[in-house]
């Protein structure tokens, strides 16, 4: 008996679709694409067990969404393509128009108000180059220091009530976090406009940044 190519081919097509078809999946990828990381350090990150942590991933891995390799006893991930991170932020952005339900989240996020539009990766480093606003990193430090947009100042969302009054009222502020499913910058947004200042998300995450092989900066050490 024939075998129909193309149903053949959307299975596979559909072995991607479901590979993302759950939060922790999701969680997993959005840590990834943060860098190379071991099962261990992505089940702290995202509050799964290990055992949970590894059978998620070898889902991803099945989908060709992430990749690993042995270093010593310990397996590391990554992301296999980093065009995963366009289907993941065309999955937000088809959720974000299409359901009303992601609407009123963002908008609880955003303190009740419609949340402003982020501001582009192109329209902020032009910005940057004429030193006309503040960027704020929201991710952890562990994150900050491996990576992150030159100039940018890392901050959590608790802190930022505290930080606010010394922030530069007449700057544009640009937040941004891990990428298409960080809630952080929202957060951050949200506080920093209930404090009169005017500030945006950014349009994606450090993530986007990087791959699109713009200058970052790191720590020392």
């Amino acid at each position: 008996m024939s075998i129909n190519p193309k149903i053949t081919l959307l299975e596979e097509y559909a072995l991607v679709a479901r590979a993302l078809a759950a939060p922790a999946r999701m969680m997993l990828l959005e840590q990834v694409a943060q860098g190379e990381r071991g099962v261990d350090g992505l089940a702290e990150r995202t509050g799964l067990s290990v055992a949970n942590a590894s059978q998620h991933l070898q889902q991803l891995r099945r989908a060709g969404l992430v990749t690993s390799r042995r270093d010593g006893k310990s397996v590391l991930y990554r992301l296999t393509d980093t065009r995963t991170l366009a289907l993941m932020d065309l999955l937000r952005l088809v959720a974000e128009r299409n359901l009303g339900r992601v609407a009123d989240i963002l908008r609880d996020l955003s303190g009740g108000a419609a949340p402003p539009e982020p501001l582009g990766r192109d329209e902020l480093a032009r910005r940057m180059a004429d030193g006309s606003v503040t960027i704020l990193d929201l991710r952890p430090a562990d994150e900050y220091a491996i990576g992150h947009i030159p100039g940018a100042r890392n901050l959590s969302v608790a802190e930022l009530e505290r930080i606010a009054p010394l922030l530069d009222p007449e700057a544009e502020i640009v937040a941004y976090c891990r990428g298409p499913y960080c809630i952080y910058a929202h957060q951050a947004v949200a506080v920093l406009r209930e404090q009169g200042l005017r500030a945006h998300r950014l349009d994606g995450g450090f993530p986007e940044w990087r791959v699109e092989g713009r200058r970052i900066a790191k720590l020392a050490g």
